[in-house]
């Protein structure tokens, strides 16, 4: 998600990009006019070369109960994170942060729960589709990751709605 401008600036070492480059760098403004994917390779390119961003860590508990640690940047949502530390979550993330879907259905702790950011009516439509819903239920690609974060530990529900899966299966059997 790009940042913001009321909320950031650029950083002296973010990499310059002219008005006229079909990518414009979040850090200097709006990202209005442009796709999902440009914003997001925007932000990824930006964050590439800023080595000020502070570095947060972070535990996702799999299905399987399995503990995977990742070190993630500030501002990055826990989909980003998950998808760019390939983190093994299988079927994490289907739509790619479009909020198209509810595989990245994540579990968080009473405590850090109350700490996010408000949810959005978008985002509650979406976990109602989610399997394991709890009141502690967000979509990581929701979700961005802040300083206070650090230590944060989040669960994957043992079953995830994913329709490609049913359609899978749904091949399998003819």
């Amino acid at each position: 998600r790009p940042h913001s401008p009321s909320n950031s600036k650029r950083p002296a070492n973010c990499l310059s990009l002219s008005e006229e480059s079909p990518i414009p760098c979040p850090h200097a403004g709006c990202m209005r006019g442009t796709g999902v994917a440009m914003a997001q390779l925007a932000v990824t390119f930006c964050n590439f070369f800023d080595s000020s961003v502070d570095r947060v860590t972070v535990h996702f508990i799999n299905k399987d109960g399995e503990k995977l640690t990742a070190t993630a940047k500030e501002g990055e949502s826990l989909l980003e994170v998950v998808v760019n530390q390939n983190l093994d979550i299988d079927g994490f993330g289907a739509c790619e942060g479009t909020l198209a879907c509810s595989t990245c259905h994540l579990i968080f702790e009473k405590d850090a729960f109350r700490k996010l950011d408000p949810i959005t009516d978008e985002e509650l439509d979406m976990l109602d589709l989610a399997y394991g819903l709890t009141d502690t239920s967000r979509l990581g690609c929701q979700v961005c990751v802040k300083k206070a974060m650090d230590g944060l530990t989040v669960r994957v529900p043992t079953e995830v709605a994913d329709i490609r899966r049913e359609l899978e299966v749904g091949k399998q059997s003819k």
